[in-house]
């Protein structure tokens, strides 16, 4: 008989149809857990690929659309979510953007654009879902974050500077809220094999980067995937306020 460390869970997960996000989506159903997919588009294919993962684990998936471009889409996103659960106990802040430029060549708006969507949306949205949690003294914050919040990466002024944000919140959001029985910690991947990772990373560099890591290779999206499950089950129950690297050895 298979263990499901999320047996009639709900979590809301951001940015998951793809990437590492799709793989948190398909280890939660797998694990038994009820999931609302926040994703700024549909598609047929993903409508399809939700219903057979639900279908396979005898578990409600839900899609909402969600636009962290600004906070009002954010907010109309989160009234559409508490239509169809009043109770979430975990939230999955995984959605987010990617883009190089030094930092002599990044602009007021690209910054702003990256914060946007990387640190202030997703911090509104966590607002709006913890207060309920808050309410029922019991919670499970996620951030997908990145190693690049250590700031060691040339050319991602931006995205680093958004991802730091990121960790800071993740220390003060655990001690704020651990009072009401909200956990807050974030997931810190290396590099992982994604569609967006490739778009914005050449094999120069991630060759490069694979030489300071021990284990000499990618990350696989599922891998990042099953901690996330670990840190949602009770199985993480004493762990918060941690920025968690999962990085294959990075020096």
């Amino acid at each position: 008989m298979k263990i499901q460390l999320l047996k009639g869970k709900n979590a809301v997960i951001t940015g998951c149809n793809r990437g590492i996000g799709k793989a948190i989506l398909t280890e939660y159903a797998n694990n038994g857990a009820n999931c609302i997919c926040c994703v700024r588009n549909k598609s047929d294919e993903f409508e399809n690929f939700c219903k057979k993962l639900a279908n396979e684990n005898k578990v409600k998936i839900d899609i909402v659309l969600l636009d962290l471009k600004e906070n009002k889409n954010v907010s109309d996103s989160v009234k559409k979510i508490f239509t169809l659960t009043k109770k979430i106990d975990i939230l999955i802040n995984n959605a987010g953007i990617l883009f190089n430029a030094l930092f002599s060549m990044t602009s007021e708006a690209k910054l702003k654009d990256m914060f946007q969507i990387n640190f202030f949306s997703q911090i509104h949205l966590t607002q709006l879902i913890s207060r309920e949690m808050m309410k029922n003294k019991k919670g499970n914050i996620i951030f997908i974050s990145s190693t690049s919040a250590d700031g060691r990466d040339q050319g991602r002024f931006a995205y680093s500077s958004s991802k730091a944000a990121i960790s800071s919140a993740t220390r003060v959001l655990a001690n704020e809220l651990g009072l009401y029985g909200i956990r807050v910690n974030s997931i810190n991947p290396g590099l992982t094999d994604t569609r967006m990772m490739r778009e914005n990373t050449s094999e120069a560099i991630i060759k490069k980067e694979l030489e300071k890591t021990s284990l000499k290779r990618l990350a696989e999206p599922s891998e990042i995937a099953n901690f996330a499950v670990f840190l949602g089950s009770e199985m993480s129950s004493y762990i918060n306020g941690q920025n968690l690297r999962i990085d294959g050895g990075l020096q």
